[in-house]
Formats: C-alpha cells, structure tokens, sequence
C-alpha cells in the first residue's frame, strides 16, 4: 500500500519525532563527581543501575576542596573536575548529564529523561528553584517565565556535549567558588549570548526532568505504582525523572529514598533488604567480634531477666564483651551469676559522662573490635537472633526496632521537627505497626543499634559525637552522624522486642518487679505468670479434684519465690490471734500467721493480678457468674510445726476463695495440705505455683491439713463480685 499526501507526512512526522530515541540511549552519559564513597552515593548508584544508566565519576580518591555549599557558596571544582573530563570526549553527538550524587536518586530511566530533554526544544537544560542562590540581589535578572520556577538550580543539567563544552570553557575559578553562581551569570548576563544557537540554555521550570526539593517539600508527594514508585510534584502536576535533596532537604531525600524507585512498593516489600548481605550462616571463620555497651541510667525492672536473655542470644560468646555502665546501686540477685557464664571480657565500673564515648573509644582502639553494639538495659530482646540479624544486613548503624506494648513510641524517630525534635514521618505509624517491613533510613535511633567498629576508626573518630550544648547524648550522636552524611537505618524485618516503661518504678521494696503489672504488664506477665497458663483457657489444663474444686496453675516459680522473699523481708507476721486491728471489727474467727497484701503497699496490684488471671477461669469454671475480683481480704499465710501448723476446719467470708501454694511439698515442707469436710476429699500434695478455687460460703467447709516439718506458704484471697 502506498502512501501520500497528508498520510505520508504524518508518518514522516511520528518517525522524525520517535526515531532519535532509538540511538540517543546509547549517546547518553550521565557524570558526576564523588570525590569518596558515601551512603549516598552508593544510594545514586543503586538508582542508576536499576535504570541502566551509564555512569562516569569523576575525581573519586581525590580531596574535596569545593567547599560546603550546602550552607554556603562553593562547588567549583565540580566544574573544573568536569571541564577536564569533558576535554577528552569527542563524539558531538554524546549527551551529558550532570548531577550530584550524594543527595540524588532517579526516579526514571533513560527513555523518559532523554523524551523530556526533546521536549525541551534547547540545547542545555538546568534543573529549576523557587529559591534565588547564592546572590538574592540577581533576582530582577532572571527572565520571568509563565508558569514554573524562576531560578537556576546547578545540582542537575542536561545538554549536548559541544554546548556543555562551551559553556563550561571559560572557567578559571578556584575550587571553592561557587559552581551555581557561574551558571546562573552566563544564564541571565546577555554578553554571554545565552540564547544563541551556540549554547542554547532553559529552565525545567515545571520539574519534568529536575525535581530540587529545597523550597518545594510541601510540593512532593510520594506516588506509587505498579511495582515502582514516583515523586510526584502536586503544583505543577509533573514526574520528575531526577530527585534532588539540595540544600538543606537531606533527610527528605532519605526519606523518598526508603521507596524510589522501587526500594519498597506495597506489591512487592522491600526489594533491597537482601541486598550486600554479610551472611554468618556457615561461616567458616570466626564470627566477628562483638563490644556491648550495656548502659543503666535509671533504676529498671526486670535487671536479671535482661541479662538471661543477653545470655540466650545465639551467637558465640566468646565473640563478646561487655562494657556495663552502672548509674545506680546494683542490687539484682542472679546478674553476677549470670554474667559470669559469658566467657568474655567484662568491664563494670561507673563512669562520668558520656559513657557512650567511652565505649566507643574502647572498640575503636581494640583492633579486634568490628562491631559496637550500644543496648540500654530497658531493652527487652525477645529475638534470641536478634544479633546476628543485623550484623548480617551489613550496614554502617542499624538499629532492630522496638516499641513500648501498646503505645507507638519506637526507638527511632520518621522524621525531624525544624529545630532538631521528634516530628512524625508519613510512614511512621505504618511501619511501627508492620504494614510496611522493611530497612528503613532514618534520622535517629536510640535504645539499641549496631555501629561498625571500621567507621568509628574513620569517620567517627571524635571522642565528643555524644556531646552538645543544646541536645541530649542520643540526639547529639544522630546529629554528629548526619552531618557525616552517614545512613542509620532501623529494621522492623522481623519481631525483635520491647522497650520498658521506667518512669513509675520505685526502688523502696526487695523485690520491685512485682509492682510493675501496671507499667509493663506483658513483661510481669512472662516473669511471674505459670508458662501453662494459657492452656487453661483452651481446657488442656484444669483439674477437678473435689467437687466444684478446680486445680490450675498460674503463678511461676520465681512469683512464689519473690512473694515469699517479699513477705520475710518485710517481717511483720501476725499472731495468729483472734484480735486483729488489721481488719474491720477487729475481730478474726479463724486467725492465722500472716502479712496482708495491704501492709506491703501490693493490693491495688494484687487485684489487677486476680482482675487479669483470676476472673477469666472463674467465669469460665462457675457458668453465668461474673466478677469484679472485689477482695476484702488478701495474704500470705505462713505454716510450720512449732508455730502454727495447721487451721480447724472453717467457711471462708467469700464467694470464692483462692489458695495458691508458694512452695514445693517435700523440698520445702512435709504435710499441709487442704480438706474439704463436706466431701471427705483432701488435696495433699500442691504443686508450687497452683492455685485452687473454691466457693467460700455453704458448701465448702474446709480445714488446713498439718504441716510436719519445714515451713510452708500460701496466698490467699477472698473474693466476692
């Protein structure tokens, strides 16, 4: 079929304008200058290679003398590092892109850059800005456009390479001077014959190609697609192909980083996280050496429960050390024990502020050292791998993220305010909450995270990161570390644990933890509740062993142990009189030798415990019942042969009562046990830490069986509605 007339030029046409894309790919080169590898630069290569840009850096190993224009003019010897390269390409026909490395990543491939750049219609196109710099007194000398961005934006230009030469030939400045300056004078300065054929420069004033995020962050929106990711500027409607965090927009950058291109899309997760691995599975030396700086600031539950799980986590522990920084008097029983199985350097002492610097000069110095681990001890690591995770993510700071039960506070913070605090990100509470996993680059990471022991022997070599006249030690040490251009990174990759909550912990009891089942509830939980418990509610482990009598466990071995403790520490038995101004009348029936919760400041907790434990297998075992789990009467009853070994026979003043025995039958005490008289049934031999429920009132007429020998304990309480 032939072709003429109207149809004919179209076809022409549509060819004209579609044909160059299928050489220009080729004719592209993208150069930059990165004069050391940074987090940043190693994130621009990523993007490129993701896209298959081909890529030229110059001035790599060189010294940076350009200065630091992010705060103040500078940036020449980007220029004179570009005019050399420059010098020895040929090929007309080439086309050059220029753009930093350390604060860009694209966002597209080289198809959508070099249609745009056609679109253009010039020879050389500059990335824009809302904002003049570095000379505000050029404003009236920029051309005034239509619609879009005024000022020229040196960070990202794209151009034909003979143009690109001649733009760039007259530079004699020195390698502080400031590159933008120099663009934005042969831009706006006539003489320069910026519009003539020879260099032919414009603006993407509506960021088609450039997006320069300082002066437009409330601009760019994050826009996802299938499998990829894009930033999308609302204002003017477009999709940048380049993303720049200039000025002072890095963290923003990092942020946009976390998703573009397709660093984490909803369809696929995150696709980096298994990147660059450093895997310890099979490894066939030995593990790397590993310096943990334990640091107790405040007093803190749960001490020795810290330290077992420390204990558990699998890796080598000759391949640890310990540094314990100790605020406070040490009184946890079982720590030393503990510690001692570590076969390992330990250090305690107390030091003066910044004990951070301390421990990070000891692994510096070690040459054995590759790896500091900083870990409060409010952290609870249920991960027993949790070491070994993020070793193997083989990054310079990460941190495994925790959170406080029930709360979104986390040991990282999404974003920064203006002046340096907490503000929160975008993805913040999805990441917290584990709809979106991933590797996550953020500005602060506190609690507990991982440091390279090589980037304190090069870049965090200053003994003061942790100091600051207006910032706390955390706070200080992030920042020190952004300005280093240095990623931290938190993973939420896996379910790693907890921080506890120390701001109501009192120290005026032995063994304080009990009082803790309102501030860290799932942490007395795991402490002090029976492990079987659970299986209660799924009818696995209950038993029946009189007649509406149910047997069930529900305190652990450590519970029994601290009450008892708890209850001798505090020494003020009762008599086993019939008097007793404790309760109400003065007059007890049926008295034994005993502490009540009351006289140790633990009923208000004691409820929560049978409101939480008790009232759940109540209304499970007794139909149609439901209770507040109100007691008039809740203790410690204490049996033994020369004191009181026994109690007569007796209803109890409640519903139901509760009896929990503390201790082990034969190890403990011969004997004791329970009778119910009505039923001629006897529980003689309870189990440490099992409780048994029975009605009170009517029908339970019950005595306490003797004690022969040793000492005996039992929890009781009396509960009604």
């Amino acid at each position: 079929m032939l072709l003429e007339g109207p149809s004919m030029c179209r076809m022409l046409n549509i060819f004209l304008n579609s044909s160059p894309m299928l050489f220009l790919s080729d004719k592209l080169l993208v150069v930059t200058v990165a004069t050391k590898e940074t987090d940043g630069f190693r994130r621009f290569l990523r993007s490129a290679k993701h896209f298959n840009y081909s890529v030229k850096v110059l001035g790599r190993n060189q010294k940076w003398r350009g200065g630091d224009h992010t705060t103040a003019p500078g940036g020449g010897q980007n220029v004179r590092l570009l005019k050399e390269a420059l010098e020895e390409m040929k090929d007309s026909e080439k086309i050059i892109l220029f753009i930093d490395s350390y604060d860009v990543v694209f966002a597209s491939g080289p198809k959508e850059l070099l249609k745009k750049f056609q679109q253009a219609r010039h020879k050389v196109v500059f990335s824009s800005e809302s904002l003049i710099w570095p000379e505000r007194h050029l404003e009236d000398k920029h051309p005034h456009v239509r619609e879009g961005n005024r000022f020229l934006g040196s960070g990202g230009f794209i151009g034909y390479l003979p143009n690109i030469k001649e733009m760039v030939s007259d530079w004699l400045g020195e390698d502080a001077d400031s590159d933008q300056l120099y663009f934005t004078k042969i831009y706006i300065d006539p003489a320069k014959k910026v519009r003539s054929k020879s260099i032919n420069i414009t603006l993407d004033s509506k960021c088609r190609l450039f997006q320069n995020l300082h002066g437009a962050l409330d601009e760019v929106v994050l826009k996802f697609e299938d499998g990829r990711v894009r930033a999308r500027n609302v204002l003017y409607d477009t999709l940048p192909v380049i993303i720049h965090g200039n000025g002072p927009t890095k963290l923003q950058i990092n942020y946009l980083g976390n998703y573009i291109p397709n660093t984490w899309t909803f369809e696929t997760g995150c696709t980096a996280c298994q990147e660059d691995l450093r895997p310890l599975t099979g490894l066939q030396s030995e593990y790397p050496l590993v310096m943990i700086g334990i640091f107790i600031q405040q007093p803190t539950p749960f001490v020795t429960v810290f330290f077992e799980r420390l204990l558990n986590q699998q890796y080598p522990k000759n391949r640890l050390q310990l540094f314990i920084y100790n605020k406070n008097d040490w009184r946890e029983e079982g720590c030393q024990e503990t510690l001692g199985q570590f076969q390992c350097h330990i250090i305690c002492c107390r030091l003066t502020h910044p004990a951070e610097a301390r421990c990070h000069d000891l692994c510096r110095k070690d040459k054995d050292c590759d790896y500091f681990l900083s870990l409060d001890i409010e952290v609870v690591l249920k991960n027993e791998n949790t070491l070994k995770i993020i070793i193997e993510q083989n990054l310079p700071i990460v941190a495994p993220m925790i959170t406080r039960t029930g709360r979104l506070w986390s040991n990282f913070w999404g974003a920064l305010s203006a002046d340096g605090y907490y503000a929160r990100s975008e993805d913040y509470v999805d990441i917290v909450q584990g709809r979106r996993v991933g590797v996550w680059n953020v500005p602060y990471v506190s609690s507990v995270y991982l440091i390279k022991a090589d980037l304190l022997r090069t870049e965090l070599t200053e003994y003061d990161l942790f100091n600051s006249n207006s910032l706390d030690s955390d706070m200080a040490f992030c920042d020190n570390v952004r300005n280093k251009g240095i990623f931290m990174y938190v993973s939420n990759m896996h379910n790693f644990g907890r921080i506890l909550s120390t701001e109501n912990y009192k120290t005026s009891h032995l063994h304080n933890d009990l009082w803790q089942i309102f501030e860290n509830p799932v942490d007395w939980q795991e402490r002090y509740i029976h492990k079987n418990y659970t299986l209660i509610m799924k009818n696995k482990l209950i038993e029946t062993p009189c007649p509406d009598v149910y047997w069930f466990p529900v305190f652990s071995d450590v519970a029994c142990n601290h009450l008892i403790e708890e209850m001798e520490h505090f020494g003020r038995w009762s008599g086993g009189k019939n008097t007793d101004t404790r309760i109400q009348g003065g007059y007890e029936n049926v008295p034994t030798i005993d502490i009540h919760m009351n006289q140790i400041n633990f009923e208000k907790e004691w409820h929560k415990f049978l409101l939480e434990y008790i009232a759940p297998i109540t209304e499970k075992m007794y139909p149609g019942y439901y209770t507040k789990a109100h007691f008039d009467l809740a203790f410690v009853v204490r049996y033994k042969p020369d004191e009181q070994p026994s109690l007569r026979p007796h209803h109890d003043a409640s519903t139901f009562t509760i009896n929990i025995a503390l201790n082990q039958v034969g190890l403990d005490y011969q004997g004791g046990g329970c009778r119910f008289l009505r039923y001629n049934c006897s529980i003689q031999a309870p189990r440490k830490g099992w409780a048994l429920m029975h009605p009170g009132r009517l029908t339970h007429y019950h005595e306490g069986l003797p004690t022969t020998a040793g000492t005996r304990y039992i929890a009781v309480s009396f509960v009604d509605p």
